[in-house]
C-alpha cells in the first residue's frame, strides 16, 4: 500500500486569517474523491516542519502574526529543503509575503522573508484593498478565470525570477480588485519565472475551494496525472461542475463521476 499524500498546514494557530486553513482540507479532500489516500498534517507553533511533505499551505495573519511566523519558518531547516526539492507550496497574503525576499511592516521595519519568491512587499498607503477579485491566470495549467476575495495594504512587486499568476480584470468585465497593488493588475506570484510550484496569491475564500483548477494544479504538480473525480451521490449538478472544473459538461470530458454511497 502506499503512503498517503500528507498535506503540509503551516502554523495555523497564526496563518489562518478568513479561513485558510482549508485550502489543506480540499486538497484532501479532492484527493479522497479520486480514491487517492490523503491526510492534513498541521504544524504548530512548536512543531518541526517536515521535510517530506507532498503540499504545503501557507495562510494570512495580521502583522504581528506574520513578523512572528516568518521569524519562525525563515530557519526552518524542514521547510527549506521542502522547497528547495520543489514540493508544492501555497501561500496565501501573509504567506505571500513570508515567501518573498523581504517584506517592510507598518512602522518601517524590514523583514527578511524565507526568500523562495523573487518578490518583496511594502506598505501602501492609504486605504486597504478589499473587496471580491476576479483574474484571468498567467500560469500554464490553467484556463478559467480565478476569484476570491483580498484584503492587504501592501504593494506587492516581482523580481525578474518571479511571474505574476494572473492579471486582475478591467472593472468594466466585473469585479476588478487591486491584485498586488502595483497599478499593473497583476495579482500573485509563481517562483522560477512561472515554471516552479510555488504559487502565491492574495486571494482568500479560501482560494482552493473557489478555484479547484488550481487546487488540481497544484496535486498534479505532486503526484502527477490525476484520476477522475469522483463526487459523493447526491450532490447538485452545478455544484458538482463546480467542484471539478469551470463550465463544462458533467461526464467523460471534466472527469467527473458520481459515487454512491459517499
Amino acid at each position: 500500500m502506499s503512503a498517503p499524500v500528507t498535506v503540509v498546514l503551516l502554523l495555523p494557530e497564526v496563518l489562518g486569517t478568513y479561513g485558510d486553513a482549508g485550502n489543506a482540507a480540499v486538497l484532501a479532500t479532492r484527493l479522497r474523491w479520486r480514491g487517492i489516500e490523503g491526510r492534513v498534517l498541521t504544524v504548530g507553533w512548536t512543531e518541526a516542519v517536515p521535510s517530506g511533505g507532498d503540499v504545503y499551505v501557507l495562510g494570512g495573519g495580521e502583522d504581528a502574526a506574520q513578523v512572528l511566523a516568518c521569524d519562525r519558518l525563515r530557519d526552518s531547516i524542514g521547510l527549506r529543503r521542502a522547497l528547495d526539492r520543489g514540493a508544492p507550496t501555497l501561500a496565501v497574503c501573509a504567506g505571500l509575503q513570508i515567501l518573498g525576499t523581504a517584506f517592510t511592516v507598518a512602522d518601517g521595519t524590514r523583514v527578511p522573508g524565507v526568500g523562495v519568491l523573487d518578490l518583496e512587499t511594502r506598505p501602501g498607503g492609504g486605504p486597504r484593498r478589499i473587496g471580491d477579485v476576479v483574474a484571468d491566470p498567467l500560469v500554464d495549467g490553467l484556463s478559467g478565470p480565478l476569484e476570491g476575495f483580498e484584503n492587504h495594504g501592501g504593494i506587492t512587486e516581482l523580481g525578474p525570477d518571479a511571474a505574476p499568476l494572473a492579471r486582475v480584470r478591467e472593472v468594466g468585465r466585473g469585479p476588478g480588485g487591486a491584485g498586488n497593488g502595483t497599478g499593473d493588475r497583476l495579482e500573485g506570484a509563481v517562483s522560477d519565472r512561472g515554471r516552479g510550484n510555488v504559487v502565491g496569491t492574495y486571494l482568500h475564500g479560501p482560494v482552493l475551494a473557489r478555484n479547484p483548477a488550481l487546487a488540481d494544479l497544484l496535486l498534479t504538480r505532486a503526484v502527477g496525472e490525476l484520476p477522475p473525480l469522483e463526487v459523493p451521490e447526491g450532490m447538485p449538478v452545478s455544484t458538482a461542475l463546480r467542484l471539478h472544473a469551470r463550465g463544462e459538461d458533467l461526464g467523460v470530458r471534466t472527469g467527473v463521476r458520481r459515487r454512491a454511497g459517499a
